[in-house]
């Protein structure tokens, strides 16, 4: 009876876990635009790093993982190196947007990954796309005008550029989380060899991607500089993607989504109240009517209770 009672116990415990390791890694991902602009380097230079400073992080973790549990084959290393591609450009671009439209901007454009998700479902694998998603993806459409800036409703003229660029970034980022999903079918039990495979292949992309979004600028970054850069590899690289992961593997698809939706809320709320960042009024309806599109889409609001 003690058996059954512990066993209950533990089955009732996990999803709470699991939700909890998901909100934490949306936190550290909120932080990071903050900690992009704190810093002060370069696009392009701070992309490279955030990857190249996790790998040695990740390496140790790797090896200790692969003396507990065993040897992985290729084909799953394989899927996380190609889905480091994606992440590379993802973060190439994100980073980029974050200077032409902000910290808090850029992060809720970049979770049109979610609507990604089912489309890359669709056209690979064959899953039907529900009827809500179709309904919402005008307002979804609409939203991303509002934070843009398309009818003149931000200042500036950089702000078409950086929904471009936020845009390609959430494609990136949705054909990661597919690719990565495919590597940890592959290799359920690599979770942080899959992911510091697609680490070092991200750090290798944005070094490719570099020399045509101004170069990599490396001597004259300072001491703050690298301190902060430091953390964003560790809390938005290794921290953050290894509590989203192990969430993720023990939660529907729909919870870590409706989860997730607290990143550009967080991001937006941490932009205005240590960068100054304030969105105007269009900005911010569009932001709402994009976490809104997201969530309806992906049924999230019959599951929030």
């Amino acid at each position: 009876m003690a058996d059954v009672t512990t066993a209950d116990t533990e089955s009732s415990s996990t999803p709470l876990l699991a939700s909890a390791s998901v909100l934490l890694g949306a936190l550290c991902l909120s932080v990071s635009a903050v900690l992009v602009k704190f810093a002060a380097v370069d696009a392009a230079t701070t992309a490279m790093l955030r990857c190249a400073i996790a790998v040695p992080v990740l390496i140790p973790l790797a090896i200790l993982e692969h003396t507990r549990r065993g040897g992985s084959s290729w084909r799953g290393a394989w899927w996380a190196i190609v889905a480091g591609v994606a992440l590379g450009i993802d973060y190439a671009a994100w980073t980029a947007a974050i200077y032409h439209v902000g910290a808090g901007i850029s992060t809720v454009l970049i979770n049109v990954q979610v609507i990604v998700l089912p489309l890359l479902a669709l056209l690979v694998d064959r899953e039907r796309i529900a009827t809500r998603f179709l309904v919402v993806l005008p307002l979804m459409l609409l939203g991303i005008g509002l934070v843009g800036g398309l009818w003149g409703t931000a200042p500036g003229g950089q702000a078409l550029t950086g929904t471009l660029l936020g845009l390609l970034a959430g494609l990136g980022y949705g054909i990661y989380l597919f690719l990565a999903r495919r590597a940890t079918r592959q290799e359920s039990g690599c979770l942080i060899r899959s992911l510091a495979w697609s680490t070092s292949s991200a750090a290798v992309t944005t070094t490719v991607i570099a020399p045509f979004s101004g170069g990599l600028h490396l001597a004259d970054i300072s001491a703050r500089s690298w301190l902060l850069m430091g953390l964003l590899a560790v809390s938005g690289q290794v921290i953050a993607w290894l509590l989203v992961h192990y969430g993720s593997t023990r939660l529907a698809p729909t919870s870590t989504a409706a989860l997730l939706l607290v990143q550009p809320v967080l991001a937006l709320g941490l932009a205005a109240l240590t960068l100054s960042e304030y969105p105007t009024p269009f900005q911010l309806t569009g932001a709402m009517m994009v976490v809104a599109a997201v969530a309806i889409a992906n049924g999230l609001h019959n599951r929030l209770r």
